[in-house]
């Protein structure tokens, strides 16, 4: 399960810097995507003409009132296919921008990752957001595979850490705060992104103090064993993609992909703004 999990965190920069890069941002205003739009109609796009309801339940942890102000009216300005357009254009020209096309090994790492996802894909049940992406036509440029497996994995991942969240009782404000306390990712920037006000946030945290999870503004020790079980039950229910690769490839993976991610990183491709 280890190798499984760091051959995900190695290659998920190629992946997520899809919501950082300017190269997205400057694709969806040209389609008439303004403020959040981009980002829910881009990762929701995938469903069609997703509502606003849709993308509350599959995204799980936004202020709805948040995702409801952004979709409104969106698809009026753009169609679903046209957001894909963009979304996969901006991948390719950012990830080229880091000169992953350059890296050694590309061809191993995707055909690898590209095992993974097509494994995934027949555990697909339950899990919306991945099946999804999962039936979307695959790229012919190597990069954009690469970056669409990831996507692939990335969903799939994720759709099954909100069953845990949901069979643990966590609901989205909820885990935003519980990761808050971990201190890995700063408050202001959950806050900011996701939008809920300080009222409801300062109400969460005060029902999970109720309930143990906190010691003031800190996990506590039931807070961190919470953490820990959905966490390892999330490592859990990712695993029959990687169990296609075995441990050796799972191995190889993670050794290969870390580059890929630190070009990423590198170049700028996951900071704000």
């Amino acid at each position: 399960m280890k190798t499984a999990r760091a051959a995900w965190r190695g290659l998920e920069p190629v992946h997520g810097m899809i919501y950082f890069v300017p190269e997205a941002r400057r694709r969806y205003a040209d389609l008439g995507l303004s403020g959040r739009a981009g980002y829910f109609c881009s990762r929701s796009a995938a469903f069609g003409r997703a509502s606003a309801e849709l993308v509350i339940a599959t995204f799980y942890n936004f202020n709805p009132d948040l995702v409801q102000q952004s979709i409104d009216g969106a698809w009026d300005a753009t169609s679903p296919q046209q957001v894909l357009d963009a979304r996969y254009a901006a991948a390719d020209e950012a990830l080229r921008r880091a000169g992953i096309h350059e890296l050694p090994y590309l061809d191993e790492v995707l055909e690898l990752t590209r095992r993974a996802a097509e494994a995934a894909c027949e555990h697909a049940q339950g899990r919306p957001l991945f099946a999804a992406h999962a039936a979307l036509p695959w790229p012919e440029e190597p990069v954009l595979r690469l970056w669409h497996a990831q996507t692939l994995l990335r969903e799939f991942r994720g759709d099954g850490h909100v069953a845990c969240l949901l069979s643990e009782g966590v609901g989205g404000l909820e885990a935003l705060v519980l990761h808050a306390a971990t201190g890995e990712v700063p408050v202001d920037f959950l806050k900011l992104s996701r939008a809920w006000p300080e009222e409801e946030w300062a109400d969460t945290q005060e029902g999970l103090r109720k309930r143990g999870l906190l010691d003031g503004d800190s996990l506590s020790s039931e807070g961190v064993a919470l953490r820990r079980r959905i966490e390892d039950r999330t490592d859990h229910l990712a695993l029959p993609a990687y169990a296609a690769l075995g441990d050796a490839g799972c191995e190889r993976l993670a050794e290969l992909a870390a580059p890929f991610g630190r070009a990423v990183v590198e170049a700028g491709l996951l900071k704000l703004g």
